[in-house]
């Protein structure tokens, strides 16, 4: 869909439109000419270079009205930025008008009724900042930078999903501003047929300025960490995973990662800048409780490295972040899986051997437990029952390399795809998935009510960014 939006013919504006829009904000509009521009379109994947004509960073959601409106009145192409952290750039539109919402990460924590409110511009770094003090968290991601806004959109999964269910699963209500600039509030019993589609049908239905979650008890100090092994006994590492995690209570959430080893200072020396395999480990509930599950998982060979510990929950939210800086150049492929077969082992492991760049990952993390117990028709979330996902990420810094990282994340991908079940998780999807994958992730019933929903609230299909659904 981003190709699309590269197409398109340029969008004249007078100086009196774009005056009048200026006058109509608190906050400040931007032109490429303007200090700070560029600065404001610097987002997460570096690959992305797409350039706005305008960018608004809003002070609220009066200009969040206001830039919805002008962008419709004037036919320009919009996009949003949130956290900025996602892989197929969503946040950047070409020749159009980008809301930034960057400055607006205000976050509150009702700690009595277990409520968390955050802005459009909240990562979930500030989250956690938040709630932790009180024992609380919301089931966030496994990077404290992702944005929470694109995040809880796609469904959203991480640390303590197993146990709390999914992002998108634990919102209780919105404020959005609508494609014809209507601000509306949403939840299940106030306009509950788009509160359904925001939860998992990604950013399709209006600019969404603030999230209320249901938060739940965790933390500050959580069971969690990593062990490493070296690049050689990988397949050992996988098949004690699988057999962890097969009969794992709710509480345990594990990743195995495979990747070039970092100067971390928790990892000797010797293994740095050579090939490992790792497993992150947290236990969403009393430390005491998981202690013996964890020593379960550390019952074969010795670790290279074992840092796993009773910590603060959100140094274990950081423990990914340095291996994701801003600006780097990322491309992604995934899949989910329903078990954990041992040609897909043999493929994972075998491709990660030949890992093209030290900054990139396979990472293949175990899922189910709650959010499989839910309602399928709960909301928009279409992979509900997926068992395993595994995220390809390629990542390197020189431009001149694009083909040769590219290529190994879709030979990656083309290795365990058959063994799949064929359907895709939008926040990790690039912007070269098409129609097609975007209609996989959701599965026939799912997409044809995301459209007929998308049709009533967005029928000019405004908000028509990464992962579109058209309206019906």
């Amino acid at each position: 869909m981003a190709h699309a939006l590269a197409q398109q013919p340029e969008y004249r504006l007078s100086q009196a439109a774009i005056a009048g829009l200026r006058t109509s904000l608190r906050g400040t509009l931007l032109q490429p000419s303007d200090a700070g521009y560029h600065e404001a379109r610097s987002i997460w994947n570096g690959m992305i270079a797409r350039e706005p004509a305008l960018i608004a960073r809003v002070s609220g959601a009066s200009d969040v009205v206001s830039c919805v409106n002008f962008a419709r009145e004037n036919g320009l192409p919009l996009s949003i930025r949130g956290g900025g952290h996602n892989i197929a750039g969503a946040a950047l539109c070409d020749r159009g008008l980008m809301i930034d919402m960057s400055l607006r990460r205000s976050v509150r924590v009702d700690p009595d009724r277990r409520i968390v409110r955050a802005e459009g511009g909240a990562i979930w770094g500030d989250v956690d900042h938040e709630s932790q003090p009180f024992g609380l968290v919301v089931p966030g991601g496994i990077v404290s930078n992702t944005g929470v806004a694109g995040f809880t959109m796609g469904g959203g999964f991480g640390w303590t999903s197993r146990k709390y269910a999914y992002a998108a699963d634990n919102l209780t209500s919105v404020d959005i501003v609508t494609a014809d600039g209507e601000r509306l509030q949403a939840s299940e019993t106030e306009n509950a047929d788009l509160f359904w589609a925001l939860r998992g049908g990604g950013g399709n239905f209006g600019a969404v300025t603030s999230f209320e979650f249901r938060a739940h008890p965790h933390g500050p100090q959580a069971l969690c960490g990593m062990i490493v092994y070296p690049m050689v006994q990988a397949r050992d590492v996988a098949h004690q995973f699988r057999r962890i995690t097969a009969t794992a209570p709710d509480e345990l959430c594990c990743l195995l990662i495979l990747r070039i080893a970092p100067p971390a200072p928790f990892l000797p020396e010797e293994l740095h800048g050579k090939a490992i395999a790792a497993i992150a480990v947290c236990w969403t509930g009393d430390p005491a409780a998981g202690q013996d599950v964890i020593r379960a998982l550390k019952s074969f060979g010795k670790p290279a490295a074992d840092t796993i510990t009773v910590k603060p929950f959100i140094a274990h939210q950081t423990l990914l972040d340095s291996g994701q800086p801003f600006g780097r150049r990322y491309y992604w492929k995934s899949d989910f899986f329903a078990d954990m077969r041992e040609r897909l082992i043999d493929a994972m492991v075998e491709h990660a051997e030949r890992i093209t760049s030290p900054h990139s990952a396979a990472l293949f993390m175990h899922m189910g437990g709650a959010p499989a117990q839910l309602d399928r028709g709960l909301n928009a979330v279409g992979f509900r029952t997926a068992q395993y996902v595994l995220n390809v990420q390629a990542a390197w810094e020189n431009p001149q390399e694009d083909r040769r990282h590219i290529e190994w994340a879709r030979e990656y991908w083309a290795a365990i795809h058959p063994f799949s079940s064929g359907t895709g998780y939008i926040n990790f999807m690039t912007e070269d998935e098409g129609d097609t994958r975007v209609r996989a992730a959701y599965g026939n019933r799912l997409y044809e009510r995301l459209a007929e929903i998308k049709a009533r609230f967005d029928p000019g299909n405004l908000f028509h960014g990464a992962q579109n659904i058209p309206p019906r």
